[in-house]
């Protein structure tokens, strides 16, 4: 009996902090469906619904207050970086051949 009851003091921690932070929230951060929405399923399964919450529902932001995008290739500044360092290697390898090139020549005298 004691073991549920600190299961169910602990589930209730958990689905109050879970609608705290879902009503403090920025609605834009909210993902999969509205506070109202996530009100109920916190309510309607406890621990479970707060832990949806926080793995589903709560969207991730960067710094600058932005939506972060999740995958690499959906970032335009990762896109952006990655065609800079391919430029790079490119000016990298022409500046290689070129020195090449001049070690290959005879010395003139």
């Amino acid at each position: 009996m004691g073991r549920l009851l600190i299961f169910l003091i602990a589930a209730l921690v958990v689905d109050v902090f879970a609608i705290v932070d879902l009503v403090l929230i920025d609605r834009r951060r909210i993902r999969a469906f509205n506070k109202f929405a996530w009100v109920i399923i916190i309510v309607a399964v406890p621990f479970v619904g707060a832990l949806l919450w926080f793995i589903v529902g709560r969207g991730r932001v960067d710094k600058s207050g932005k939506q972060r995008s999740i995958a690499p290739d959906d970032d335009p500044a990762f896109l952006k970086n990655l065609r800079r360092d391919e430029e790079q290697d490119a000016r990298i390898r022409r500046l290689e051949q070129e020195l090449a090139e001049l070690d290959d020549d005879p010395p003139k005298e």
